[in-house]
C-alpha cells in the first residue's frame, strides 16, 4: 500500500482536545506535556491557527465537536484515553466531517496509541506525527456507535461497566483486575455462568452460542494482550472470539489463554472474522462495552462503515 503524505504546514485551523479526566495521571506533569505540544503545534502552523479545548465532562464533547465542524478544523489532536478518541470521533462521525486526527497517550490503557506505535514524550511524538503521513482507520459501530478498537460482552463487559471513574483514576488497570476477581467470586465460586450469548457472521444462517463475545478491530485487548493476528486499525474487517465455556474453570482456562496471547490452541474458543456480527443475549439490555467503556447494550449489530477516516501517526 503506497504512503501518503500531507503538510501539516499548511493547515490553516488545528485544535488540541485534552481530557484532563482521562487516565491515572499526576494532572500538573500531563498537563505540562499537553502544552509542549501546544507550543510545538503554533510553532508550525503559526500562534493563529492554533487552538486547545479541555474536557472537564463528556457532556462538553457535543459542543467542542459542534465547533470542530464550524470552523472547518483541519487537524484535530486528542490527548486522551481510548473513550475520548472514540466519543469525539463518534461525534464527529455522526457530523459527516471528521478531519485529520492524531492521538496523544494520557489515558488508562491506551490500546488506540499502542496500535499506531505513537510516543508519549511530546517531542519524539510531535517529531513523528508532523511528518504528515497518512494512516487509514476503519470505523467500527455496535448499534450506531463508533468504536476503533474492541467491543466485548459478556464477562469482559460486566468488568468494565462495574469500574468507576474513581478506581480507573487511582488503581489504573488494576481496577480491572480487581473488579474481574470480584465478578468471579460473585457469578461464579458456587454456580455456572449464567448468561448466554447467540452470535450471527455476514447474515449466514447459523448461529454459534458462547458466554462472552469479543470482538476486535485491532490486535490488542485489555493493554496489551495480541490477541487477533492480522487484525489492524487498517483493516476492514472485524475478528471474533466466542467463548463457549460456562464453568469458573473455563474462564480461568480463557484468562490463561488470553495472557498467553495463544486463543487458538483452545478448541472451545471459536474465532471467526466478518464485517457484520450480530449477538444476541438472554438477558434483555445486557451492557456491552466499546473500546473499554459500557456504551450500548444487546442485541447488538455490528458493522463496519465502507470509508476510513484519516489518521496523522
Amino acid at each position: 500500500m503506497p504512503i501518503n503524505y500531507v503538510n501539516v504546514k499548511k493547515f490553516n485551523k488545528v485544535v488540541v482536545v485534552y481530557n484532563r479526566n482521562s487516565g491515572k495521571q499526576i494532572f500538573a506533569s500531563m498537563m505540562a506535556k499537553v502544552n509542549e505540544i501546544f507550543k510545538r503545534v503554533k510553532d508550525c502552523v503559526g500562534y493563529k491557527n492554533a487552538g486547545m479545548c479541555e474536557i472537564r465532562s463528556f457532556v462538553q464533547i457535543d459542543d467542542i465537536a459542534d465547533k470542530i465542524v464550524a470552523e472547518k478544523v483541519d487537524w484535530v489532536i486528542i490527548a486522551g484515553g481510548d473513550g475520548t478518541i472514540r466519543a469525539l470521533i463518534e461525534k464527529l462521525s455522526n457530523r459527516k466531517y471528521v478531519p485529520y486526527i492524531s492521538v496523544f497517550p494520557a489515558g488508562t490503557v491506551n490500546l488506540v496509541a499502542k496500535e499506531l506505535l505513537v510516543s508519549n514524550d511530546p517531542g519524539k511524538w510531535f517529531k513523528r506525527v508532523s511528518k504528515g503521513v497518512e494512516v487509514p482507520v476503519y470505523l467500527g459501530r455496535a448499534n450506531g456507535h463508533v468504536f476503533l478498537t474492541v467491543t466485548g460482552i459478556g464477562f469482559d463487559s460486566l468488568v468494565v461497566g462495574s469500574v468507576t471513574e474513581k478506581e480507573k483514576k487511582l488503581l489504573n488497570k488494576l481496577a480491572y483486575v480487581f473488579q474481574g476477581t470480584e465478578l468471579m467470586r460473585k457469578e461464579l465460586l458456587f454456580k455456572n455462568w449464567r448468561y448466554r450469548f447467540q452470535v450471527r457472521f455476514d447474515d449466514e444462517d447459523k448461529w454459534y452460542e458462547g458466554s462472552s463475545v469479543i470482538v476486535g478491530k485491532s490486535r490488542y485487548y485489555a493493554g496489551r494482550y495480541n490477541l487477533f493476528n492480522g487484525a489492524s486499525l487498517s483493516s476492514p474487517l472485524l475478528h471474533a472470539a466466542i467463548f463457549t465455556g460456562y464453568k469458573r474453570g473455563d474462564f480461568i482456562r480463557y484468562a490463561a489463554c488470553i495472557a498467553m496471547e495463544a486463543l487458538t490452541l483452545d478448541n472451545d474458543i471459536i474465532i471467526k472474522t466478518a464485517k457484520k456480527i450480530e449477538i444476541r443475549c438472554n438477558e434483555e439490555n445486557f451492557a456491552a462495552e466499546l473500546d473499554g467503556d459500557a456504551v450500548t447494550t444487546a442485541p447488538l449489530q455490528i458493522e463496519m462503515e465502507e470509508v476510513p477516516i484519516k489518521f496523522l501517526a
